[in-house]
């Protein structure tokens, strides 16, 4: 393997090119009409213009993707995470001509692509899950009839979906027909597939995901746990590493499981075994996520691995040169995305001129973006700017960190969640480490943040008015 094409852009394009970069490989990016000048593409060894700006006509089109490969004489396509990350079919497609999916076999993805096939994959191996049905309906009869079945609250989900889309909590029968609509009609939309289940509502639960690695001999490790409850429209904003809440013997058996659910799709590469956990300390099977996560750096600086190169190595052929009772959890990770969103307006999505970007640094601090001073934020992509993650010896010194990195953090040009995480770091249930994935919803009031602000500008106020008065009485003096 000498020279690997990226399937992606923005960050974890960039990310990955230093990886493949420090291995002593070439690099090939592809870039969009928006994406002519950013900095994944200034960074490559080699990049191909692939289309216009909307995902479908460049970064989702797999002909133009394979056409760059061919071109470039690349060897390899690692897929990154989104687009076709996780299309079994572009799988099969770059295997066919004759390169290196970084990935898992097609196989895997559509097993666990479908999390109706995913449940019927794992049930042999004795690995809890929720309780519901492992069928796929659409008759709102038989909806009503499993969900007095298992008890309200209900949880309709797409099968074939994820980031919250297609799916609805329902707490009342009279309103499941409705919720069954938008559902079916949500998950049509974004995946072509109206497919939707039910299975019971877990009301207080933690995200929970354990990242593995699997070789092609069949040796499967677990490299621990991510904690990614806190989460807005059912979508990670924060993850940490290791959980705050597990306990030696559950980080274990979460191992175990995860290790049995990538057993049971016969697992290659890097992927993310999805857990729910109740307040009782059980946990449920939710889904695997077959590719990198945007979260994996926090495990990184736990195990002190980059699960990139180990991506690579393992596409190579090569087996896994680490035993899992070498594996050991140093310190704790802390990740904050960070979005041109607005948490004073309902996270709402922004696009604009990034007219101050200037990013914090120091020991224990990392920024993967894909953003520049000066560059726009497309309206076209994930409105994610960056991801920020700290290292240090404890919890409590990692949120310390994060909090004097958040306060160097400067964005100027679009709204931002800076100031969420900010508000997050700050927050008593986050720092106790009492919340779950409803913080958002228990915990989050932007009045604070508003009020917040207004302190701080009254202080700076003030801090103004006395240093013009000591330079005035300074020149009196002087005078």
């Amino acid at each position: 393997m000498k020279k690997i094409l990226i399937a992606n852009r923005g960050e974890i394009a960039l990310r990955i090119m230093k990886t493949v970069r420090r291995m002593g490989m070439k690099t090939v990016a592809v870039y969009s009409e928006a994406d002519r000048q950013a900095p994944h593409v200034v960074y490559a060894d080699e990049a191909v213009y692939i289309g216009e700006s909307p995902s479908h006509l460049s970064y989702l089109d797999m002909d133009k993707i394979l056409d760059a490969a061919q071109q470039t004489n690349a060897d390899a396509i690692h897929p990154g995470y989104g687009f076709l990350s996780e299309n079994a079919l572009f799988a099969e497609k770059v295997n066919e001509q004759g390169i290196i999916f970084i990935g898992p076999k097609p196989h895997a993805i559509r097993v666990m692509g479908d999390k109706l096939a995913a449940k019927e994959a794992v049930k042999k191996y004795d690995i809890p899950m929720v309780p519901g049905i492992d069928t796929a309906i659409t008759d709102t009869k038989q909806a009503l009839q499993v969900a007095q079945e298992i008890g309200l609250p209900v949880l309709i989900k797409a099968a074939a979906g994820g980031g919250g889309k297609g799916m609805r909590i329902v707490q009342s029968i009279g309103a499941l027909p409705d919720q069954m609509e938008r559902a079916i009609s949500e998950a049509t939309s974004a995946f072509g597939d109206g497919s939707v289940f039910i299975e019971k509502y877990i009301t207080s639960p933690r995200h929970i995901e354990i990242q593995i690695l699997a070789d092609q001999f069949g040796e499967v490790l677990h490299l621990f746990e991510r904690e990614c409850s806190v989460q807005r429209r059912h979508q990670k904003v924060i993850e940490e590493a290791p959980s705050v809440i597990l306990t030696p013997e559950i980080r274990e058996a979460m191992g175990k499981t995860a290790i049995k659910v990538a057993k049971a799709c016969d697992y290659e590469g890097a992927g993310t075994v999805e857990f729910l956990l109740d307040g009782d300390m059980n946990f449920y099977f939710l889904e695997m996520n077959t590719r990198l996560q945007v979260e994996h750096p926090v495990t990184e600086y736990i195990t002190g691995l980059d699960l990139v190169e180990q991506q690579i190595l393992i596409a190579q052929g090569q087996p896994l040169s680490i035993d899992q009772k070498d594996l050991n959890i140093d310190g704790h990770a802390i990740e904050i995305r960070i979005y041109a969103e607005d948490p004073l307006h309902d996270f709402m999505p922004g696009v604009g001129e990034l007219s101050i970007y200037k990013k914090p640094e120091g020991k224990g601090i990392r920024v993967d973006d894909g953003y520049r001073q000066g560059m726009e934020i497309p309206i076209f992509y994930d409105s994610m700017i960056a991801k920020l993650i700290v290292h240090a010896d404890t919890r409590i010194a990692a949120i310390q960190k994060m909090r004097e990195a958040l306060d160097t953090y400067r964005i100027k040009g679009v709204a931002t969640t800076l100031i969420f995480g900010k508000y997050v770091m700050a927050h008593e249930a986050f720092v106790s480490g009492n919340f779950d994935t409803h913080f958002v919803q228990k915990h989050y009031r932007k009045e604070d943040i508003v009020m917040r602000r207004k302190e701080e500008e009254e202080i700076a106020a003030l801090v103004a008015v006395k240093t013009w008065m000591d330079y005035k009485n300074a020149l009196r003096i002087s005078g």
